[in-house]
């Protein structure tokens, strides 16, 4: 009897992994175990600087080829899972690659290895000393491991990896600005940190679990009895100050424009696409009832968000400010497409997601690049670029046109699937909303261009110098985005194609389900 007993007590088949993994399903944690690999490895390295850029370059790179195989993989193979602990799902954390979160994962390694490879020439030895390579590291882990992860305690948990590692980052050089914005930008983050947990802990009291896929299983049986639209209405308040948009961005503003151009790049790049991605995941892939029920409230917050940053772009002076503003509108954009819900409109989100992770990155670049040759961020202080640097001049051109949505850049496509998504649904208005700020857009670039490049230095005044010279480690990303910007401009049918399937396996999360639960771990 005792025997037995204990063979039945030491018989854990029933609950955990007891197959052999494939190495292919190794690749799902590769690039987070690499991200805090190397972060480790530097901070061990706190006492050799100059050994801080070529690691953290290298490891990017590894990044870069990881997410490229994990891409491959979920296009060739579908959407796969591996969950930690050998614990059959729900109980085990599970991390599950589908089309979104490999897109997405790619294009942040893309653009954090862009930045590291700018900040080997821009970020000088006390911002080294004071951890810029390491925060970047753990901030890459903190955003890999949030597109990747299957569990929604676990999306928190990066959420709050790369929130911690961007408070490092935003202070680097502790000036009294920076200092400011810092203790603005940390404050409403935690606020909307905050809510996402209390979202997180009602979620698990309603499901009794925190796995993505068992929750969209058990989301349909407990509709006429959970109190789902309170939750619902929970994350997306939370998500949407995560991700900037109207009417709680009003950190994003008061922020961005303080630490270093290269963490501003970063963070333009990155940090609000991650409360896009958890708005998509969560609103169209876990509750798309909700998300129809609240769609004209996300509408009413896109329209305004995309309009309201487009204006407040138009305003401002300082570069960077402005920036962080088109920042805000690109936000708009992609809740336009939430707030749509058909294939076709998260389809446009997910691509203008792409779109702007590279180009806001590659605007906050060209941004330090103009202030290197005219020695402001100030349009009224600058002036006649185009004959000091006309090659320039025409990258950064290129870069306006794409951030206007004009053709034949990266930026005209999704705002065609956008608009073309509204126009189906009847939602003449969200069309006029995206067409109306995508024309002021185009005139704060305009004014921009005019400003500081087309028009003539000042009369009687010298030119400005160089801060610094454009060194070619920290032009080449400047240039290699861009050309991302024009190629997907002029090819654009992988990205769409790819989109298309990636808002597909969104709205229809069979095989995301099947992939988590494929081991016989059933809800």
């Amino acid at each position: 009897m005792a025997s037995s007993t204990t063979s039945a007590i030491s018989d854990l088949s029933a609950a955990l992994v007891t197959a052999p993994v494939p190495l292919s399903d190794w690749l799902i944690i590769l690039p987070v175990a690499l991200s805090i690999g190397a972060g480790a490895v530097l901070m061990m390295l706190r006492h050799s600087m100059r050994l801080h850029a070529p690691i953290a370059i290298t490891a990017l790179v590894l990044l870069v080829l990881l997410d490229a195989a994990l891409l491959w993989e979920v296009v060739t193979e579908g959407p796969f899972t591996m969950v930690m602990g050998r614990w059959l799902p729900p109980f085990g954390i599970a991390f599950t690659a589908d089309l979104t979160g490999t897109l997405l994962s790619l294009a942040a390694a893309i653009v954090a290895l862009a930045g590291a490879i700018h900040a080997s020439a821009d970020i000088d030895a006390a911002g080294r000393r004071y951890g810029f390579y390491p925060f970047l590291m753990l901030l890459m882990a903190g955003v890999t491991g949030a597109f990747l992860t299957g569990d929604l305690f676990n999306l928190y948990v990066w959420f709050e990896v790369l929130l911690i590692s961007s408070f490092g980052l935003i202070v680097l050089g502790s000036t009294r600005e920076q200092i400011d914005g810092a203790l603005k930008y940390a404050i409403l983050n935690l606020i909307g940190t905050t809510l996402f947990l209390i979202a997180v802990g009602y979620l698990y009291a309603i499901f009794g679990t925190l796995n993505m896929a068992d929750i969209a299983l058990k989301a349909t049986q407990l509709r006429g009895t959970a109190p789902l639209m309170t939750l619902t209405s929970l994350f997306a308040l939370a998500f949407a100050m995560k991700a900037a948009a109207f009417p709680v961005n009003f950190w994003l503003p008061a922020s961005y424009h303080t630490p270093r151009i290269v963490v501003s790049a970063l963070f333009g790049g990155l940090l609000t696409k991650v409360g896009i991605y958890a708005l998509l995941r969560v609103m169209v892939m876990l509750f798309p009832v909700e998300r129809e029920e609240l769609s004209i409230v996300i509408a009413v917050s896109a329209a305004l968000t995309m309009v309201l940053g487009a204006m407040g772009a138009l305003a401002q002076n300082d570069i960077r400010r402005m920036l962080g503003y088109i920042v805000i509108s690109g936000i708009g954009y992609m809740m336009a497409g939430i707030a749509i819900g058909t294939p076709s409109g998260v389809s446009g989100a997910i691509l203008y997601a792409l779109h702007s992770m590279v180009l806001m990155t590659a605007l906050y670049l060209a941004a330090g690049h103009t202030a290197r040759l005219g020695g402001s961020f100030a349009l009224t202080s600058l002036g006649g670029l185009y004959r000091q640097a006309p090659w320039f001049s025409g990258l950064a051109l290129a870069l306006f046109f794409a951030g206007s949505g004009l053709p034949p850049f990266s930026g005209f496509w999704p705002k065609v699937v956008l608009v073309k998504s509204a126009i189906d649904i009847g939602a003449w208005w969200l069309a006029a909303s995206i067409l109306a700020s995508g024309f002021i857009t185009t005139i704060a670039f305009g004014r921009v261009f005019l400003l500081c490049f087309w028009r003539p230095a000042s009369t009687g005044q010298a030119p400005a110098q160089p801060s610094s010279p454009l060194a070619a480690p920290s032009f080449t990303p400047l240039v290699g985005l861009t050309l991302l910007v024009v190629f997907f401009g002029l090819f654009p049918e992988s990205l769409l194609n790819l989109s298309q399937q990636a808002a597909a396996g969104l709205g229809n999360p069979e095989a995301y389900i099947q992939s988590v639960f494929s081991e016989g771990g059933n809800p």
